[in-house]
């Protein structure tokens, strides 16, 4: 993700934040009182906000204008009746002064329009503008109406609904979003306003319906929702409109946040000339069973390709003749075993000798869940002082036993997917996922630990409210392994001196970013694990080469135009800033 560049007369409380590439993400509710904020005690009026804000969308237009299948159509607005639509009406009211054809589509009541958006519905009318009013209630002939209008037009742009909307869209909106939708199939480019009309602001959850846009301009900051699946693929190119609204307080808690390029390759640890091996943590991977041994495996080559000094994995004995896979240069160390080749519980002696005799532990990929290893894990994670990271059956061991995890000495970190953060809150995996980052920090809080709910959209949580949404990675990462890399990659930063939160944050990061510059993301299939683990050491060199603007979404380099959640670019005078 490019950092936005800020214009120097628009310096906003957090702008320094900004331009290090961390963006605040905000829910709805926050995003409606820093607006509140804005009017009522810094004495901005609303219709200078929205003038502003309907400004923003001009040039983005302009863009997808120029790319339709249609370039010469008319543009269409489609409004809803809030403040959504009046930002609609500011911008129809500018392309006709740049000469576009336009023709406004008021979906509701004019009637109702809150003030500042009626006073813009007023304006429209005296420049000349073609305005046409619908209800959503007379869906077969009012919305047969619109798709003629969208069957001619090069550019739709969605302002029915903000981040306001908390219902399912149904009747005749739903048929709308199907108009729209299907009229982008026929190759009209969609511009949609804050976010798409039945994309939910806080969740990225389709509320009945959703309209899929080529470009979301975002005012102000970017929402969670955008950040988070479906939304982000609904949402297309995600560019934020900075208009001038304040910024949340950066001590806010709970707070969710993103990061781009320059703020990840901020926080990986110095290595400082005259550092050795002993200077960059060892790291000890407790892990396999019989015919899992690769998951022990993989989580060493990724610890030591993410700068551990030195790794050993600790394994059940009698599966020597399983460890090909690992690298020569990590040691290992056997640990009694039970009979069908797992931990067993008498191993715990020498486990927690070997824990105490490194600096970070990872536990659980690939150990199975027979008795005496689920008793093994449990004991581990109350008795080892080090810092751990534990991931894959680890955390099936811990159902029922999340309290344990309060006392621990040192840091915790747990790396669930959705299946196992649902077990260990005891929900569906359907409820995580349809609340991604409520459900992290839910199991951060009932846990005491970092949360790493890996999938689309990688969430990190910390028991404090602190939230992480990721950008990189994508469907290429749904490979057997995956999981496991991450873990090394955790334990080695951990053990390069990083906090939970940051380790865990910076991990899932360059755990994206390094699959995103694979060849293979571009067929989105065909990964293996060890690739991964492989591209780190050059995904570190990618990032910290200048310029870090040119850095989008994880792929490295160069990215396409618009990748991802969001970089930056200035229009006449206000600043549009875009997230890549």
């Amino acid at each position: 993700m490019a950092p936005p560049d800020h214009d120097d007369r628009n310096r906003d409380v957090d702008s320094v934040r900004h331009r290090a590439g961390v963006w605040p993400l905000v829910t709805a509710a926050e995003m409606q009182a820093l607006d509140r904020e804005t009017i009522d005690q810094r004495g901005v009026p609303g219709e200078i906000l929205m003038e502003s804000a309907g400004r923003a969308l001009v040039a983005p237009t302009l863009r997808l204008r120029a790319q339709a299948a249609r370039p010469a159509g008319p543009v269409v607005v489609l409004a809803g009746a809030g403040n959504n639509g009046g930002d609609g009406f500011v911008v129809a009211r500018h392309l006709l002064a740049e000469g576009i054809d336009v023709e406004t589509v008021l979906v509701g009541d004019p009637e109702r329009l809150p003030a500042d958006a009626a006073a813009n519905w007023k304006r429209l009318e005296s420049v000349g503008g073609a305005r046409r009013v619908t209800s959503p209630d007379t869906a077969g002939a009012a919305v047969d109406a619109v798709a003629s209008l969208l069957a001619g037009a090069s550019v739709a742009i969605d302002a029915l609904f903000g981040t306001g909307l908390a219902r399912p869209l149904a009747g005749g909106f739903a048929s709308l979003v199907e108009a729209v939708n299907g009229a982008r199939t026929r190759g009209l480019k969609v511009l949609a306003v804050d976010v798409p009309s039945g994309v939910s602001a806080d969740t990225g959850a389709v509320l009945g319906a959703a309209i899929a846009a080529d470009e979301t301009v975002t005012i102000s900051l970017p929402k969670v929702g955008l950040a988070l699946e479906p939304g982000s693929t609904l949402a297309g190119c995600i560019r934020v409109a900075r208009v001038g609204i304040a910024d949340p307080d950066p001590a806010r808690t709970p707070r969710a946040e993103l990061w781009n390029a320059r703020a990840a390759a901020a926080r990986f640890p110095v290595r400082p000339r005259a550092g050795h091996k002993g200077s960059f943590g060892h790291v000890l991977v407790i892990a396999g069973s019989t015919g899992k041994c690769g998951a022990g495996a993989l989580s060493c080559r990724a610890a030591a390709r993410a700068g551990a000094g030195l790794v050993t994995l600790a394994h059940p004995i009698g599966l020597e003749s399983e460890l090909g896979a690992l690298p020569v240069e990590v040691m290992s160390a056997p640990v009694a075993a039970t009979d069908d080749g797992g931990f067993s519980l008498a191993g715990e002696k020498t486990a927690l000798e070997l824990a105490a005799a490194r600096d970070v532990v990872a536990l659980g990929p690939g150990v199975g869940t027979h008795a005496d290893t689920v008793a093994l894990v449990r004991r581990l994670a109350a008795a080892v002082d080090r810092p751990m990271v534990i991931d894959a059956d680890g955390l099936n061991a811990l159902v029922g036993a999340l309290d344990g995890l309060h006392d621990r000495a040192a840091a915790t970190v747990l790396t669930p997917h959705p299946g196992e953060a649902a077990r260990l809150l005891g929900v569906s995996a359907k409820e995580v996922n349809a609340d991604r980052l409520a459900s992290a920090r839910r199991l951060a809080g009932e846990s005491g630990s970092v949360v790493i709910l890996k999938g689309a959209r990688t969430v990190i949580a910390a028991p404090d409210g602190r939230a992480l949404l990721t950008p990189t990675g994508g469907p290429a990462l749904a490979t057997g392994g995956t999981g496991d890399v991450l873990t090394g990659i955790v334990a080695a930063l951990l053990a390069g001196g990083l906090e939970a939160f940051e380790a865990a944050g910076l991990a899932a990061w360059w755990h994206g970013a390094a699959a995103d510059r694979l060849p293979v993301d571009a067929i989105g299939f065909g990964l293996l694990a060890s690739e991964v683990a492989n591209a780190l050491p050059d995904t570190v060199v990618a990032l910290r080469a200048p310029p870090l603007r040119h850095l989008g979404r994880g792929s490295l380099p160069p990215p396409p135009p618009c990748p991802g959640l969001p970089r930056a670019s200035a229009r006449r005078g206000h600043n549009a800033a875009t997230h890549a």
